[in-house]
């Protein structure tokens, strides 16, 4: 009895939480295999089950495979450059004085609290060709951030990690302080090197802590929208910045061609749900507690 008391109280959050996730998933999934367009929305045509039609249109676009892979290399360098400066960030705020580190946390929740809307619309102030801080500092009069397609992925990275590196750095934060301190000073003693002590004491302590803020930003960077959306201009010139929760937008409701945008939103979910399995999956053989 006293092994099932934890999932009965899981029960109250389980009620709200389930419908809540159950009936859209499922809204998307019966979407994406019907045929569902503008004609089926204003009532001129009957809704018909496709099947795997849309799946398998998807299948045979390039497009969406090339919008695919730039949407992995996006998430993955964003994930990457999150961990580094939310890690980094989390180390030095156990190494400064209480001000300094007053003043750190206070900018850090600053960029968490702020609107993503708003944070883009910052970062495209900051950047404009003519009016932009930035040229003006670095003497780039007229220089256009957005027109290559790499520069506008590294702006919209740029302002993805200011939006995200606070989870990380707070998160981190507290599972290094909640390291007994004798055991940096027992590593010290031995003649361990800070870097040393980081990565064979801190790491292994707060690795779970670590596998969190990884799937966390896995699935916040893999299904950014607005940040490409807004500062891209919708996906940017010829479509050469795409995401694939833009391109399920576009296709969605630029195009009326709903049950494909469901398709693509699925196939994303999918994504998503197995990378997540597979990182858990590595973790337990390597026989690290979750």
């Amino acid at each position: 009895m006293r092994r099932r008391t934890p999932l009965w109280l899981l029960i109250p959050a389980a009620a709200v939480l389930l419908p809540l996730f159950v009936y859209p998933i499922y809204q998307l999934g019966l979407l994406s295999v019907l045929d569902f367009r503008q004609a089926q929305v204003s009532g001129g045509q009957p809704t018909r089950f496709v099947g795997l039609d849309n799946y398998l249109t998807l299948l045979r676009d390039g497009k969406f495979w090339s919008v695919l892979l730039a949407t992995v290399g996006f998430a993955a360098a964003c994930v990457a450059a999150t961990l580094a400066v939310g890690a980094a960030l989390a180390v030095l705020l156990t190494r400064v004085s209480r001000w300094p580190g007053y003043a750190l946390s206070l900018a850090a929740m600053a960029a968490w609290a702020a609107p993503a809307i708003t944070g883009s619309t910052v970062w495209m102030f900051l950047f404009d060709a003519n009016l932009g801080l930035v040229n003006q500092v670095l003497g780039l009069d007229g220089h256009n951030w957005t027109y290559d397609r790499y520069s506008t992925f590294a702006l919209v990275g740029a302002a993805v990690v200011w939006h995200s590196f606070p989870f990380v750095m707070v998160t981190l934060y507290a599972g290094i302080r909640a390291i007994p301190e004798q055991m940096l000073e027992a590593a010290a003693l031995d003649g361990a090197s800070h870097w040393r002590s980081f990565w064979q004491i801190v790491v292994p302590m707060i690795r779970p802590l670590l596998v969190i803020v990884v799937i966390q930003s896995i699935i916040w960077d893999f299904k950014v929208f607005t940040q490409i959306y807004v500062m891209t201009g919708g996906g940017g010139i010829a479509g050469q910045n795409l995401t694939l929760n833009v391109y399920a937008y576009q296709q969605a409701f630029a195009a009326s061609e709903y049950g494909l945008g469901s398709a693509i939103g699925v196939v994303m979910m999918l994504i998503l749900l197995v990378v997540t399995l597979l990182y858990l999956r590595a973790l337990r053989r390597g026989g690290e507690p979750l």
